[in-house]
């Protein structure tokens, strides 16, 4: 089966978060030069990923030895956006781009808003500094235990992130903080996520739960998500992505715990779901190897996707568009523990689409959210353009 004319009942995107091909040529303006997520990864440990690599991943990036004909279409896309987080990669997914990068506060933020905030929370709070989220807690956490008093901190994005003990602060009384956080931080300051970091354990052995949640503001413009539920078109999100466009245009929203309990629940929603868009987000590549410099960990993480990758793409059907991309770089074998500005993959499969179609460098993320826009029949993006035209086998 074909696509008649060019359309397609279900577009399934996982975006490997943080996975990132090579610098843009902008990268020296965010101290990036040099960083190469995948590639950098692929010259220390050798990597067994045979699913990926079939797909066309070493056309995009090089991962050592000559790449097999490729399977997809494969390309790479260039973010056009200021930034390099998460919110604003997925927004440009999705067709939403920004003039204007979120701030950072790199010196922590304002003595007069983190002030607004104790009075509010009713809590002196530790930290205020811009910091790797593993350091922080083990320089602050026997504090927060004595005290209670919960961690904030920052990075190189537009963040503000709260951690908290598990057995100090209950769950739903950090979130209620992160929401406090986002009224004075978020609405007031313009900050463009706030993150709940909860941890457990003891001092020299504490560690970040997957109990995490995100607080982002919506879209400035109507993504993908937006128009493809008022077009009928069900949405479900997978992983962390719906709190990054603040629950809207999502039908369904199911939380996973770490990357192989999204692979899992994506299997499960591809038996359920025959019509729609499903957008996952696999955070361990960011959180766990990633902002850690986990290099073993990272590639590790890359093949235990591809062996997932193997199985699951025997699932996708007659009418599907399968996608495999990314929403910034975050390369471990940089001396930073921060997000890098990078390149990110695309890799198309489906029945119809043309193997080994080449897409070359795109001008923005938005060219992905374009060609769902497109083979779903919806009006145009704000951004983007369609590479349907260029994947889509012959009728």
């Amino acid at each position: 089966m074909r696509f008649s004319p060019l359309r397609f009942s279900r577009a399934i995107v996982i975006v490997l978060d943080g996975a990132g091909v090579g610098a843009l040529p902008d990268a020296a303006a965010y101290a990036d030069e040099g960083s190469n997520t995948l590639g950098n990864v692929a010259k220390r440990v050798p990597l067994a990923i045979p699913t990926l690599r079939a797909m066309g991943l070493g056309r995009v990036v090089e991962l050592g030895g000559e790449p097999p004909p490729a399977l997809a279409a494969f390309g790479r896309m260039m973010e056009a956006s200021p930034g390099k987080d998460s919110v604003t990669g997925h927004w440009e997914l999705t067709g939403v781009t920004l003039d204007q990068p979120f701030p950072i506060f790199p010196d922590g933020f304002p003595v007069t808003a983190i002030t607004d905030f104790e009075r509010r929370i009713g809590r002196k709070t530790l930290g205020n500094v811009a910091a790797s989220g593993t350091e922080i807690i083990e320089r602050f956490g026997m504090a927060h235990l004595d005290t209670g008093a919960p961690i904030v901190y920052t990075s190189a994005d537009s963040v503000c992130q709260i951690a908290a003990h598990e057995s100090v602060t209950p769950l739903a009384e950090l979130y209620r903080y992160c929401e406090i956080a986002f009224d004075v931080l978020g609405e007031g300051l313009g900050v463009g996520r706030i993150i709940a970091r909860p941890f457990v354990g003891k001092q020299g052995s504490f560690r970040r739960t997957a109990n995490r949640r995100d607080f982002a503001r919506a879209a400035p413009g109507e993504t993908l998500l937006d128009r493809a539920v008022a077009a009928g078109i069900p949405v479900t999100t997978i992983g962390k992505v719906d709190e990054l466009f603040a629950g809207r245009g999502v039908s369904k929203a199911i939380h996973t715990s770490s990357d192989d309990d999204g692979m899992n629940a994506l299997e499960q929603t591809l038996s359920s779901v025959t019509r729609g868009l499903i957008l996952v987000n696999l955070v361990d590549f960011d959180t766990v190897y990633g902002h850690r410099n986990d290099v073993p960990g990272y590639a590790a993480n890359l093949e235990r996707f591809d062996s997932r990758l193997a199985r699951l793409l025997p699932r996708i059907e007659d009418g599907d568009l399968f996608a495999i991309t990314a929403d910034h770089g975050n390369d471990p074998t940089t001396p930073s523990t921060d997000h890098s500005r990078e390149h990110v993959p695309v890799l198309i499969a489906g029945s119809a689409v043309r193997a080994g179609a080449e897409l070359g460098t795109r001008s923005s993320l938005a060219d992905l959210g374009q060609t769902i826009a497109e083979g779903f029949g919806l009006e145009p993006l704000i951004e983007g353009v369609s590479f349907l035209g260029e994947v889509a086998l012959e009728l």
